[in-house]
């Protein structure tokens, strides 16, 4: 059965780092595009950032651009979010989906909270 699973969220200070997991289980993350999308009370599901393989292409929204980098390890079948320079406005759920064919499958989310 497949599964993904985030962590690394947290409360942070404006400027701070957080670094996000996303581990997937049953199936093979470096085959999928995978993404990192967030959601705030009272907002869409907005992608920060996605991921795909051979060869590796990277796409990230422009609010997060020069601060967050999304890369992936595919000997422990995670994908990270390494996210920089965090700012009150990033607070949001995170979650992790991996797409392919027709498979679509999400994370449970982790809450990220940027504030003094």
């Amino acid at each position: 059965q497949a599964h993904l699973v985030e962590s690394g969220g947290g409360l942070v200070q404006p400027g701070g780092s957080l670094r996000l997991s996303c581990v997937a289980s049953g199936f093979t993350l470096g085959w999928y595009t995978v993404g990192w999308f967030r959601q705030s009370p009272g907002k869409n599901r907005e992608g920060v950032a996605c991921i795909r393989s051979g060869p590796t292409d990277t796409y990230y929204t422009d609010s997060v651009k020069g601060r967050f980098t999304i890369s992936q390890d595919h000997d422990k079948n995670t994908v990270y979010l390494q996210m920089n320079n965090l700012k009150p406005e990033d607070t949001a759920v995170y979650y992790c989906n991996g797409r392919y064919a027709t498979d679509d499958y999400w994370g449970q989310g982790t809450q990220v909270t940027v504030s003094s």
